[in-house]
């Protein structure tokens, strides 16, 4: 689904993003934007549930599955 709007956008800002993101035109340069704003929150949840061990399979069964064998 997609959705026609009109709104500001300040061109400095725009051509700031453009450079960031590697996009040239507004419709990509806004759809990248908003992939990086979700991928970002994804990435600030993970680094929560690590951080409180929350969700994290710490079995032994597990681990020794990444060690190195020996």
């Amino acid at each position: 689904m997609t959705r026609r709007t009109t709104i500001d956008i300040d061109d400095a800002l725009l051509a700031d993003a453009q450079a960031v993101l590697g996009t040239t035109g507004l419709k990509d340069t806004v759809h990248a934007a908003l992939r990086a704003a979700v991928r970002q929150a994804g990435r600030a949840r993970l680094a929560a549930r690590i951080a409180s061990g929350a969700g994290i399979d710490r079995s032994e069964a597990l681990l020794a599955q990444t060690r190195p064998a020996r």
